[in-house]
């Protein structure tokens, strides 16, 4: 008798069949209808498509894994019963979002037109911070009114289209992290806040949170900040002090309301209660706080730091979803991935020709088909004359052969400066 599971895509493991999608499978790369589950990469293509998958359990039971080993029915079930065990009753936004009113955003411009805009938003919030953080460094009290200007031009260019800005949110320096990495934060949760349909007073909320929730490093001393190594004891409680020194600085300011408060306070708790300082645990850590603890975690991984090098967004996207219900909630991770792509503005990514690009757009609605920029040709050297590509229209090469994705790169991959292209 058939037996259908139904599985969202983090849940998935090698060895599975899935025979059914939310979605028709000629709206996917998957040639045939049904497909056995051979390899990591191809969980991420699931994940990317399909917020939920049906699993046929006879054929997981019976088909070759990419070991190339069969699996026993004893094994497929325990996994099987495994995944099922993680499912938990998916929560719904009105539940999450604490009855927030809600409206879904549609973009209004494109690339192109938006990316002056953006730059205009992004370099004047960029200037705004810079000097925040100089004033602050220097005994001055936060000025509230000035971020509040210099956000809203941001948030503007992300609700008309958030392209623009997350390709200059990754444009950061690895010398510059606390106040880059504020910047990009602020940029991401409003990128986050605009998928999930919330009103701009909110998304205001959420620039200046990701703004401010890292701002208490500043009473932390730079050997520390910039150490080669992960800290430990006593160090690491000092570190973990930034968030109390932020919400005094933030307090300095009556009118910070509680939302942003929270975003300094909570957002290294984690979702099982494993964070700091409280370890609050699911829907006692506020809202705001549960996506900057994601936007946080994003950002630190895509960039570079003095204790680890930046991973490929791709790779940071896939941690997020091994760590979904565990240190992030589930319904939150996925509207990140949703909000952000598996390949967002920015990224560099290899073709199956050789030729290394950026992506430039419709990484959202086309995950792995964006429109991107060729850079480099098949032998990794420098075009003389780059040139934009749509993948969605471009599906072969100069030899006829598929022209696809292969891969995502880490930033600055084969010695590329994004900030030196130019538009």
């Amino acid at each position: 008798m058939l037996e259908l599971i139904k599985l969202t895509p983090d849940q998935l493991e090698v060895g599975m069949f899935v025979s059914g999608l939310d979605r028709s499978w000629l709206e996917t790369p998957f040639k045939v209808q049904g497909i056995t589950i051979q390899s990591q990469e191809d969980i991420r293509q699931l994940a990317a498509l399909c917020e939920y998958v049906f699993v046929d359990k006879q054929k997981s039971i019976t088909l070759e894994l990419d070991t190339g080993s069969q699996s026993s029915p004893s094994t497929s079930n325990r996994s099987l019963k495994r995944a099922a065990a993680k499912a938990r009753p998916r929560l719904e936004k009105s539940e999450y979002l604490e009855g927030r009113e809600l409206s879904p955003y549609r973009d209004e411009t494109d690339w192109h037109t938006e990316y002056p805009e953006a730059t205009k938003a992004v370099t004047t919030l960029s200037e705004s911070v810079e000097g925040m953080f100089q004033a602050l460094g220097r005994g001055d009290r936060l000025d509230l009114l000035g971020i509040k200007q210099s956000v809203n031009p941001m948030i503007d260019s992300v609700a008309r289209n958030p392209d623009a800005c997350i390709w200059l949110a990754r444009l950061k320096q690895s010398d510059e992290y606390t106040y880059q990495h504020s910047v990009a934060c602020s940029v991401w949760a409003v990128v986050m806040g605009r998928q999930l349909g919330l009103p701009k007073t909110d998304l205001r909320s959420l620039a200046i949170g990701g703004l401010l929730f890292d701002v208490g490093k500043l009473k932390v001393s730079d050997e520390l900040l910039r150490s080669p190594k992960r800290l430990t004891g006593a160090d690491l409680d000092l570190v973990r002090q930034h968030v109390f020194f932020g919400a005094e600085m933030a307090r300095e300011k009556s009118n910070v309301n509680a939302d942003i408060t929270a975003m300094i306070l909570q957002h290294h708790e984690r979702y099982d209660g494993s964070g700091y300082p409280d370890g609050l645990q699911n829907q006692k850590i506020h809202v705001f706080a549960r996506i900057a603890g994601i936007v946080d975690c994003y950002d630190a991984l895509t960039s570079h730091r003095s204790y680890a090098p930046a991973i490929a967004p791709s790779q940071a996207i896939k941690h997020l979803h091994e760590v979904k219900d565990i240190e992030f909630q589930a319904e939150l991770v996925e509207e990140f991935t949703q909000a952000v792509g598996i390949y967002p503005a920015g990224t560099l990514v290899e073709l199956s020709s050789g030729e290394v690009a950026a992506v430039i757009s419709e990484y959202r609605t086309r995950r792995l088909r964006p429109r991107v920029m060729v850079l480099l040709d098949e032998n990794k050297q420098p075009l003389r004359n780059v040139r934009s590509l749509d993948l969605m229209e471009t599906t072969h090469d100069d030899t006829g052969a598929p022209l696809d994705i292969v891969t995502s790169l880490p930033p600055e991959a084969h010695g590329i400066s994004l900030s030196d292209l130019g538009f």
